[in-house]
């Protein structure tokens, strides 16, 4: 059975991850951002309507479905999305972005996809929650909270009509 409950106000969290993203980016040039399917992306969305950055332009999302070192092992999800990526990678400033970064493995995949699309000057990686535990040598440049969760439990980021974020804790017991 799975139980979920909510634990974490997923606002007040974004509104901290977005403080130290624009503070960090007020001054760099040609930066754009490219979200993680699903939260990731959904975060992506508010940070660059956030930073004023032409989201026609400089937002991109990507489905690292395909790039994951575990595929064989955990299949093909009936939710893939198509990655888009709608400006010149090369020599930009990439912010990728996150809900929750947990093993690295899903950061590596998506810099791998990234690189399928040129060679970023830069990337950068924001996060809302980092769970710690790494597979993979990964650490965020930005994020708003780290937690530690009992073994079973996840975190998963959710976004109502309204765009609003909440974070549920999954416990499979």
């Amino acid at each position: 059975m799975t139980t979920t409950t909510p634990q974490f106000d997923a606002e007040a969290l974004y509104q901290v991850l977005e403080a130290k993203v624009k503070a960090a980016l007020a001054q760099v040039d040609n930066v754009a951002i490219v979200g993680i399917y699903s939260g990731g992306a959904w975060i992506a969305e508010r940070l660059v309507a956030a930073l004023q950055l032409p989201p026609d332009e400089r937002l991109g999302f990507i489905d690292v479905s395909f790039y994951r070192d575990d595929y064989s092992e955990k299949g093909l999800r009936s939710d893939v999305k198509p990655t888009q990526i709608p400006f010149d990678v090369n020599g930009a400033t990439i912010l990728l972005v996150d809900d929750v970064l947990y093993t690295g493995r899903t950061t590596r995949a998506a810099i791998n996809e990234l690189f399928d699309y040129g060679r970023p000057a830069k990337i950068m990686l924001a996060a809302m929650i980092d769970r710690g535990e790494r597979d993979l040598p990964v650490a965020a440049d930005f994020v708003a909270d780290a937690v530690t969760l009992q073994p079973g439990q996840s975190l998963q980021l959710q976004r109502a009509d309204d765009g609003s974020f909440s974070l549920m804790v999954h416990s499979n017991a």
